[in-house]
């Protein structure tokens, strides 16, 4: 794969360990992948991620791996919220919700499978931890969006989706089961649904546990990971 440096300015060391165990996918929600540039090498604005991709298919490396990007923001992810320590950050270039949301194209896709694929290997990171941006922080994000292909990340083995649904959780257990698969508790639980579906139950995001959300977080949250 041709990776192109553009280094950022913002970032930070890692922990003394320097564990890494996370990915998190975001899209850039800007006007173009020239004004995301821009923004994440921007000491100003304070945000960055380890690799944006564009809709071409190019990829840019802003941060090197052994250093934190400053991507995650106020998170939470299985009990952890020093999110950005732990994880690389994939920006995947996209106007978002704000400036008109599209699909992402083919090349892209096939760009961030390969890229993806590398970093999990290289780490040794579990499927179950390649997770959206609106996942750890489903009250402030909604990327990558319900138009993102998590199956056919899933196909390749990089992240997690049912073979089949199951039978609906009670809806008084969706907010321990929403915990268990890794949400956080102390979210609203409408946001939590609503990023549950964007991942899982893309066609009907609408923030309400449903019988089909409902049976999805069953089945999710009786992946062995």
């Amino acid at each position: 794969m041709n990776i192109q440096d553009c280094p950022s300015p913002n970032l930070s060391d890692r922990s003394a360990d320097g564990t890494i165990d996370m990915v998190v996918l975001h899209y850039t929600g800007m006007q173009s992948a020239r004004a995301a540039l821009e923004r994440m090498c921007d000491p100003a604005a304070e945000v960055s991620a380890h690799y944006m991709v564009d809709e071409d298919g190019g990829v840019f490396r802003l941060v090197l791996e052994d250093k934190s990007a400053w991507h995650a923001g106020v998170s939470y992810w299985r009990g952890a919220t020093d999110i950005n320590d732990r994880s690389v950050g994939i920006e995947i270039v996209n106007p978002g919700h704000e400036f008109g949301y599209r699909p992402f194209t083919a090349p892209q896709m096939a760009a961030v499978t390969s890229l993806l694929g590398d970093i999990v290997t290289r780490h040794g990171i579990a499927p179950a931890r390649v997770v959206g941006h609106s996942d750890i922080a489903p009250t402030r994000k909604q990327d990558p969006g319900e138009l993102f292909d998590w199956q056919e990340l899933a196909r390749q083995g990089l992240a997690i989706w049912p073979r089949s649904a199951t039978d609906p959780v009670e809806p008084a257990d969706v907010p321990d089961m929403l915990t268990a698969i890794g949400y956080d508790p102390g979210a609203l639980l409408d946001d939590v649904v609503t990023a549950f579906q964007r991942h899982f139950v893309p066609h009907a995001v609408s923030g309400e546990a449903d019988l089909r959300t409902r049976s999805m977080i069953a089945a999710v949250a009786a992946i062995k990971s």
